[in-house]
């Protein structure tokens, strides 16, 4: 089994699913008492986020490298950005590296192609809903065109990421709001709905839609045990 490195703690509310996945995929696949090889780059989250909120990219960046050059040195095979937005940095990150970076929009795009969704609403921060990174990579790399929610639901869909979900604060209106927001969406024509920061499944599951849903934390999480047992 290859080692995956994991770069977390952006929230570490979500790196925990990763790493339960990854085991609990790792003793459905192998049995008995297997579980993962990884090693985890836990950062402290209030750097990254006001790095974003202050539109400081570069210095994001330069973290996210230094981050991955230091999993790569420790025996990683394989590197996880545990985070659909920091992803804005993927290709940086794995120049910056002699090992494979495993882009979560690639994980995601085969789930979205086999449900035959052609028009997937996105549910994310504002970050990776408004700026091109993730739907460019979608559209150039896939052919998928994806959808985001109007300015006003991007802003609350964004305010429950960092407010509530980020801090571990599980809401049933916030969930409704989620339901609404997706629901508005439907009536426009939406044909599935991807959950594209690795919080949301927190929140809400796949059971609580009768459209496609695309978990991308455990989409991603599953591509790199793949990797890992290849």
């Amino acid at each position: 089994m290859k080692t995956i490195g994991l770069l977390g703690g952006m929230s570490w509310e979500s790196t925990v699913t990763y790493y339960q996945l990854l085991n609990r995929m790792t003793r459905e696949r192998l049995g008995g008492l297997h579980s993962a090889k990884c090693l985890l780059w836990s950062f402290d989250f209030d750097d990254i986020a006001k790095a974003q909120a202050d539109g400081a990219w570069q210095k994001a960046t330069n973290l996210m490298i230094d981050a991955a050059r230091n999993l790569e040195r420790g025996g990683a095979e394989c590197l996880v950005i545990c985070t659909n937005t920091m992803h804005k940095m993927a290709a940086d990150v794995q120049a910056a590296i002699g090992i494979p970076l495993i882009h979560i929009a690639d994980t995601t795009a085969p789930a979205i192609k086999a449900a035959g969704s052609k028009a997937p609403l996105l549910l994310a921060t504002a970050y990776t809903m408004e700026q091109d990174f993730y739907k460019g990579h979608l559209f150039d790399h896939h052919g998928i065109d994806v959808r985001i929610p109007e300015a006003e639901d991007r802003k609350e869909v964004h305010r429950i990421i960092y407010d509530e979900l980020c801090q571990g604060d599980i809401k049933e209106s916030s969930k409704k709001a989620y339901l609404d927001v997706v629901g508005r969406a439907v009536t426009s024509g939406a044909d599935g709905v991807i959950f594209g920061c690795t919080e949301i499944g927190l929140l809400v599951s796949e059971a609580d839609f009768e459209i496609p849903c695309f978990n991308t934390t455990a989409l991603h999480a599953e591509a790199a045990l793949d990797f890992a047992l290849s």
